[in-house]
């Protein structure tokens, strides 16, 4: 039963991540697509546990962890430069 909840979790997932593309591509203004690409990382973390727990490997979890790390990073950065016009003081 699990096996097959976790398959229509990655569906469902896989949709999000596709539809956090689409408004990176469309955004209207600059910070909408900060936010999509913030949603992005979230949803490729989601997807990389999901299916760690579905193939059962530990190796995912790490890959998880290194996208959440630089992804905050990479936003802190992003609204850094947006707020301010320059990244580094």
């Amino acid at each position: 039963m699990l096996d097959f909840v976790i398959v229509i979790a990655l569906g469902l997932v896989a949709v999000a991540v596709a539809m956090s593309f689409w408004r990176l591509l469309r955004g209207p203004s600059l910070p909408d697509r900060v936010l999509a690409l913030d949603t992005l990382y979230v949803n490729a973390i989601a997807l990389l546990m999901l299916l760690g727990i579905h193939l059962g490997s530990a190796l995912f979890f790490e890959a998880a962890l290194l996208i959440a790390l630089m992804g905050f990073i990479g936003t802190v950065a992003l609204c850094k430069y947006l707020l301010r016009g320059d990244i580094i003081e």
